[in-house]
C-alpha cells in the first residue's frame, strides 16, 4: 500500500501545484450553487448533465473526461434543487467517494449503439423511462428538465413526459461568474502550464520535429498532475499561417516562428490558455519577422486595456482594435472569450464581425477572459498571441505572467 491508497478521490483530485490554501470544498459548493440559482431563474426544477466538464463544473467529480463526452450518455448527473444523483460509469462509482456534492451514486446505462448494438432502441425507452420514473419521484411530472447531449431516442422518449430545454444556457452563466477560491485554481493551472511552456521553449530546437516539441507540454502538464491538451496547435514556419493547422510529424527549420496555444486543461479542471510564438533561431528574427509579433501585441494589449467592468459585448466591439487590411483575411475568429474549465460564454467579437456572429451582453466582474491575435499575411508566416486576465470591479488583473519575447519585440 502506498501512503496515498486510503485518500478518498476528491483528495486525490486536491494534489496539484500551488494548491496551498485553496478551499476545494467552498470551490465544489459554490459552483453547484451557481447551477441550482440559474436553473431557479428559469423555472428549470432538474438538469441531466452529460458533458464531463460540467459535471465537474457542478460536482467536482473526474472521470474518463474525454471518453464519456464522446460516448454520451455513459456518464451523466441529475441535479435538482436538493438532490445531486451521480450516474457513474460502470465500475466506477468509487471515484466519488469523499465528494460532498454528490448525494447519491448509482451505476449509468450506457444508451449508446456501441453498448446496445441493435437492441439500441430497447435501451434507449428503457433509459427514458427510468429516468422518467426518477425525475417523477424527484420534481414531479410536466415539468421543465434541461438536458445536454443525449441520443435522439433517448431524449425522445424522456419528452413525453416532461418539457425539455436545452442546459447550456444555466450552466454557461453559472460558470461565467468565478469565485475567489476559483481564481486560485485558475491560477495554480496557470503557474503548472506556464512551467510546461518554458520547458518546451528551452526545448525548442532546429531539426526536432513539431510532435517531439508539442510532446514537452504534454508531459509537463501530466506531471503536474493537469488533465490534458485539448487541441494540437503548434506550428512552425509557414505552417503557422492560416492559424488551426493542427501539430504534424514535421521538422522545424532554423530560424522559423514556431507558434503555439496551450489550450490546457490543467490542475484542479481549470482551463490555463495562453499563446505564444518564439523564434527558432540561431540567427536574430528578421524585421518581418518582428513586424508581425509586434502587431500581434499591440492588438493584444489594446484590446486588453479597454476591457472594464459592466461594459456591453457592444461597446467592447466597436473599441476594440482594427485589424489592418493586409491581416484581415486571417484574423482569428474571435476578439476575445470567456475562460473557466473549459473556453466558454461570451464570445467577443471584432467590430468587422459583430454585425454577422455578435450578441450582446454585460462584462462583469469574476469573468475570466482571454483576449486573442493572429496576425499573418496572405502568405507567409504568422504569429498567435493570447493572454488570460480576470474582470475584478475596478478593472482587470492580469493571470497570464508567461513573458513576451524581447528579441521579436526589439
Amino acid at each position: 500500500m502506498t501512503s496515498l491508497d486510503w485518500h478518498t478521490g476528491a483528495e486525490l483530485l486536491d494534489l496539484a501545484p500551488e494548491s496551498s490554501g485553496i478551499d476545494l470544498h467552498a470551490v465544489r459548493a459554490y459552483r453547484q450553487a451557481r447551477v441550482r440559482s440559474e436553473m431557479a431563474k428559469r423555472d428549470i426544477a432538474a438538469v441531466i448533465l452529460s458533458d464531463a466538464i460540467n459535471i465537474r463544473y457542478a460536482t467536482g467529480t473526474r472521470n474518463m473526461q474525454i471518453f464519456t463526452s464522446r460516448n454520451a450518455p455513459s456518464r451523466y448527473l441529475v441535479l435538482t434543487q436538493d438532490r445531486s444523483i451521480l450516474f457513474e460509469f460502470t465500475g466506477c462509482e468509487h471515484l466519488a467517494d469523499g465528494f460532498d456534492t454528490v448525494d447519491e451514486v448509482r451505476p449509468s446505462s450506457t444508451a449508446s449503439y456501441c453498448a446496445a448494438g441493435p437492441d439500441i432502441a430497447a435501451r434507449e425507452t428503457a433509459w427514458a423511462n427510468d429516468m422518467a420514473a426518477l425525475l417523477t419521484e424527484l420534481v414531479g411530472n410536466g415539468v421543465t428538465i434541461g438536458i445536454e447531449r443525449m441520443n435522439a431516442g433517448a431524449a425522445t422518449g424522456l419528452g413525453q413526459s416532461f418539457n425539455l430545454v436545452d442546459a447550456q444556457e444555466p450552466v454557461e452563466m453559472a460558470r461565467a461568474i468565478k469565485s475567489p477560491g476559483e481564481v486560485q485554481c485558475i491560477k495554480a493551472s496557470l503557474r503548472a502550464t506556464e512551467r510546461g511552456v518554458a520547458a518546451l521553449r528551452d526545448a525548442l530546437t532546429p531539426g526536432m520535429t513539431e510532435t517531439e516539441l508539442w510532446s514537452v507540454l504534454h508531459q509537463s502538464v501530466i506531471a503536474q498532475n493537469g488533465d490534458y491538451c485539448e487541441t494540437r496547435l503548434l506550428n512552425a514556419g509557414t505552417r503557422t499561417n492560416p492559424w488551426f493547422q493542427e501539430t504534424a510529424h514535421h521538422v522545424i527549420e532554423p530560424n522559423v516562428l514556431v507558434a503555439l496555444d496551450t489550450d490546457v486543461v490543467g490542475c484542479h479542471g481549470y482551463y490555463s490558455d495562453f499563446s505564444r510564438t518564439f523564434h527558432a533561431g540561431p540567427d536574430a528574427p528578421t524585421e518581418t519577422q518582428r513586424t508581425l509579433y509586434k502587431t500581434a501585441h499591440e492588438q493584444v494589449h489594446h484590446n486588453m486595456s479597454i476591457l472594464r467592468p459592466h461594459m456591453s459585448f457592444r461597446d467592447y466591439a466597436d473599441q476594440a482594435w482594427d485589424i489592418p487590411e493586409r491581416y484581415h483575411a486571417h484574423r482569428y475568429y474571435l476578439s476575445a472569450h470567456g475562460n473557466g474549465m473549459s473556453g466558454e460564454y461570451p464570445y467577443l467579437y471584432h467590430h468587422a464581425d459583430y454585425g454577422d456572429a455578435g450578441y450582446d451582453g454585460e462584462i462583469l466582474p469574476g469573468m475570466t477572459l482571454c483576449v486573442e491575435s493572429f496576425i499573418g499575411g496572405e502568405t507567409g508566416e504568422g504569429v498567435k498571441l493570447e493572454q488570460q486576465l480576470l474582470i475584478t470591479e475596478s478593472g482587470t488583473e492580469l493571470l497570464s505572467e508567461f513573458p513576451f519575447e524581447d528579441a521579436l519585440l526589439a
